[in-house]
């Protein structure tokens, strides 16, 4: 077994696309819109077959949370890069480009080496070699 995919809510799905084109080297899928029910979505596929769904909505009314909030429940994934040093440029090319990095590039008692940062929506990302 293995984890399909991971959704997620956003206010504005071209900005998350974007975010997760850009900075993590998804490629976007065919946009889904399902007018009846104000859905609409979009895959991010990465290279090892990981997918994230961005999804946004008109119908219902989501619970916003500050930025970065620690909740009950799913709490961050983490995106492995493939090395120190690119998890290290990655952060750095984030915070210039005014993304919130929360902690590091560090080494943590479990042994990763990762940064935190928050994405446009809020959630909690593990950037991790």
């Amino acid at each position: 077994m293995r984890i399909e995919h991971v959704a997620i809510w956003t206010t504005d799905l071209q900005r998350c696309k974007h975010f997760y084109t850009s900075y993590f080297g998804a490629t976007a899928g065919a946009h889904y819109s399902n007018p009846t029910k104000g859905f609409e979505s979009c895959f991010l596929s990465f290279d090892n077959g990981a997918r994230i769904e961005a999804m946004t909505t008109s119908m219902l009314s989501l619970v916003q949370l500050p930025p970065g909030t620690q909740r009950l429940g799913l709490t961050h994934f983490a995106i492995s890069v493939g090395s120190e040093s690119l998890v290290d440029e990655l952060t750095q090319r984030l915070r210039n480009d005014g993304i919130s990095v929360v902690d590091g590039p560090r080494r943590t008692g479990d042994g990763y080496y990762e940064s935190v940062i928050i994405d446009p929506d809020g959630n909690r990302i593990e950037i991790c070699s």
